[in-house]
């Protein structure tokens, strides 16, 4: 048992330093609100992909998997709340870039973590990662639900600890720069990034 959940691991690892919606959120809120928001929306991502490992443990992401709609319904607000994301960055660029400090209106930590919470909920993907890919890594002597939710465990783990890595370089960056318009830019930059990520998504299966 030992030996999958090491392997998995790795895997996780790999998976997570992948840019992905997640990691640009989560950019995001570190540059616009410093570290402490950076770090909530990774635990937000965390909490919304331990909770698709325990829908995918007791059947529930195979079910939504199975009926076609549900999936359709679920990536569709996935997406648009991806370029919703994205049209508020681009938004708040042009108020970072007059201000003199380099940031405009900071995002409390609670709503940065529902962000990053709801972001990971509303992308079934997850729930495909765990159904697809997780049970090559359950023995078979083990319980599946129990070690499906160990693995989840994992994946949530590693994914909070290298996004909070992606929070605090950000931060530190952005401390050291204190350029208004380096943030204004970053801003732009993971505003398109969000609407693309949301238009791919909304676009494909």
């Amino acid at each position: 048992m030992l030996n999958s959940v090491l392997a998995f691991a790795g895997l996780c690892v790999v998976l997570a330093v992948t840019p992905g919606p997640d990691t640009f959120i989560v950019l995001r809120l570190a540059v616009r609100s410093g570290s402490g928001a950076g770090i909530a929306a990774a635990g937000g991502a965390a909490a919304g992909s331990l909770l698709w490992a325990v829908a995918a443990g007791v059947g529930l992401a195979a079910f939504l998997a199975n009926w076609g709609l549900g999936y359709t319904v679920v990536r569709a607000l996935g997406a648009l709340y991806l370029v919703y994301l994205g049209v508020q960055a681009l938004r708040a660029q042009e108020t970072t870039e007059a201000s003199t400090a380099g940031v405009s209106e900071r995002v409390r930590w609670w709503r940065a973590g529902g962000m990053g919470l709801l972001s990971a909920v509303l992308n079934p993907k997850i729930g495909l990662f765990f159904l697809a890919v997780v049970p090559q890594f359950v023995p078979r002597e083990a319980n599946v639900v129990e070690m499906t939710f160990l693995l989840g465990c994992v994946d949530a783990g590693v994914a909070f600890a290298w996004l909070t890595l992606v929070s605090l370089g950000a931060a530190r960056m952005m401390r050291w720069l204190n350029r208004p318009k380096v943030g204004a830019t970053l801003e732009r930059t993971t505003g398109v990034v969000l609407i693309g990520l949301g238009v791919v998504t909304l676009t494909t299966g």
